[in-house]
């Protein structure tokens, strides 16, 4: 072994260049290989920004209230009768909000995320706009400013500005498919484009084309499922779209908005608000089961959870919201990020806005928003 050192014993000098040059060549080779395998391995960062309609920072971080319960009862009904009440009461506020929706604070906020907008704590976020209802709310995510001067109504009518969704593709020449809206409220289809098309938009109730049996039968079913609105559907169709279409085309930017929160509190359904929050709990929980499991996914995704306005504090008003109603501006963000260490709840920090949330999904993509949209608000900083 002590005479080998690199040469071969009693081979011609020509013979040992030779085999040196092959040795050389096969090492660069197999140098070449592995650095087109990590080029091709190199994570591409993927957002997922889910929205829950008119949700209040009093189920949030409470969980059942009581008072908004019992405003829905009969006169002579006893709360401690109540069905809704048996299943969701707890003592404390942390225990309520953990029975309501035992994953999002039970393993997303305490192992990977963390929340902002406990008032109690000394963290608030807030609106830009002034209107505090929907189509103004989800402007301002999506631009990262309020234009309250022609943002001023639910109608319809197309976005008047370039969307974060629709720049991040643009920005990274990323297909259509690639960037993605799966919406309960049929005016998200005038909401998250500037120019129709731009992006793939599936909102309200438009049928969904999938090549799976069973989402072609959901397509099909929507329309007999009957809803108390008009111009939303059940969420349970747009999460179950949304997830086909991560599974299937793969996006790198996916936008999940989910409405009954908001159309069961309008409606005077508390019931009904609670439920719509457990099973928006167990959608999460299945989506996060799935970037878990997906290896481009897994450790590469960024989620931005929060919502397009608040509602009123007290048991008069949480049906309500809007430009007079005091608490309609409250809010809250919940971000689950590979670039972020901070988990639960934000403590004695300054306030955010969700003029905020464009800017941050932007950076996550690697996009400076504020360089493209100078008024903007500044994203969330990492810890």
């Amino acid at each position: 072994m002590g005479n080998c050192r690199g040469s071969v014993p009693g081979a011609p000098g020509s013979v040992k260049v030779l085999l040196a040059l092959a040795v050389f060549a096969l090492a660069l080779a197999a140098s070449v290989v592995r650095s087109t395998n990590l080029a091709a391995q190199a994570p591409e960062p993927k957002v997922i920004l889910i929205t829950f309609d008119g949700a209040r920072t009093e189920e949030i971080f409470g969980g059942l209230d009581v008072e908004a319960l019992g405003s829905t009862l009969a006169e002579g009904k006893r709360l401690e009768d109540n069905d809704t009440y048996k299943r969701f009461w707890a003592p404390t506020p942390e225990a309520r909000r953990e029975k309501l929706m035992p994953f999002f604070w039970g393993v997303l906020m305490q192992k990977h995320g963390s929340i902002a907008g406990n008032t109690r704590l000394g963290s608030a976020v807030t609106l830009a706009n002034t209107h505090r209802f929907s189509y103004p709310g989800y402007a301002e995510i999506l631009l990262g400013e309020a234009h309250d001067d022609q943002i001023k109504s639910n109608d319809p009518i197309r976005n008047p500005y370039v969307t974060v969704l629709e720049e991040v593709r643009a920005r990274l020449a990323l297909t259509k498919t690639q960037v993605a809206a799966f919406t309960s409220w049929n005016v998200f289809s005038a909401i998250v484009e500037h120019q129709e098309g731009a992006i793939t938009v599936n909102a309200g109730f438009a049928p969904f084309d999938s090549p799976e049996p069973s989402i072609q039968e959901l397509s099909r079913l929507q329309r007999e499922t009957i809803t108390p609105w008009d111009s939303v559907r059940h969420d349970i169709y747009t999460f179950r779209f949304a997830l086909d279409h991560l599974q299937r085309a793969r996006p790198r930017l996916l936008y999940l908005a989910l409405g009954e929160t908001d159309d069961w509190a309008h409606d005077g359904r508390y019931d009904r608000v609670l439920d719509a929050y457990a099973r928006s709990d167990a959608y999460l929980r299945q989506l996060w089961t799935w970037i878990e499991s997906d290896p481009a996914y897994r450790g590469q995704t960024h989620l931005l959870i929060t919502t397009d306005h608040g509602r009123g504090h007290t048991a008069k008003d949480w049906r309500s919201h809007g430009a007079k109603i005091e608490g309609a501006q409250d809010v809250w963000i919940a971000l689950v990020s590979p670039s972020m260490s901070r988990r639960g709840e934000w403590r004695q920090q300054p306030a955010l806005r969700t003029n905020q949330v464009a800017a941050t999904v932007a950076r996550w993509m690697g996009i400076d928003w504020r360089a493209l949209r100078p008024s903007a608000g500044g994203p969330i900083a990492a810890n």
